[in-house]
């Protein structure tokens, strides 16, 4: 499963996520001990504005955006991820080379990452707003066997990445991989 196969999967998950956000979630904390829904919410916004900017081969542009009371961030968020698609299914996309936030990458890996970092986030919001996430096995397994490989020790900073806890006993495949990238399951 290539990486526009595993967003083919991801898109309607998130959708389906969003759809389950109402106003009274967004102060609700994540799993992602740096922000409430709102904040996950913006973080996504900022990350697939920049991150189309990148597939498309355009500078950045200048972030984070404020995501003030009021806004209907769930709409922004559905906005600039389906941006991000597009970006990343456009001609030539996963074959540049992409100015990531760790560096310079093939299109093809960081395509990779921006599936890593929805799965994750998508549970994140689930999890928090008390929805089902049931992404497949399938897709978990092959995310989780490429974070495995790329996330590098530095990428640990509690930042990108925190480390890694340890999952309860009977964690379902998602709950493993967001236990790996650093959150309390």
């Amino acid at each position: 499963m290539g990486p526009l196969d595993q967003l083919d999967e991801l898109g309607p998950l998130l959708g389906q996520v969003a759809g389950g956000i109402g106003v009274d979630d967004l102060d609700r904390p994540t799993p992602c001990d740096a922000f409430p829904v709102r904040g996950v919410l913006g973080h996504m916004i900022d990350g697939a504005t920049q991150f189309a900017a990148a597939f498309r081969g355009e500078s950045s542009p200048d972030f984070p955006a404020a995501v003030a009371e009021g806004d209907d961030v769930v709409a922004r968020a559905g906005a600039a991820l389906g941006e991000l698609m597009s970006a990343i299914r456009s001609p030539g996309a996963l074959d540049r080379t992409v100015a990531a936030p760790f560096g310079e990458m093939p299109g093809d890996a960081f395509a990779r990452f921006v599936v890593l970092d929805g799965l994750v986030h998508g549970w994140d919001l689930a999890t928090a707003t008390g929805q089902p996430y049931k992404p497949s096995d399938q897709l978990v397994a092959e995310v989780e066997a490429f974070a495995h490989q790329a996330i590098a020790p530095g990428m640990r900073d509690g930042d990108t990445f925190a480390p890694a806890t340890e999952p309860p006993a009977g964690a379902t495949p998602i709950q493993r991989l967001a236990a790996f990238t650093g959150r309390t399951v």
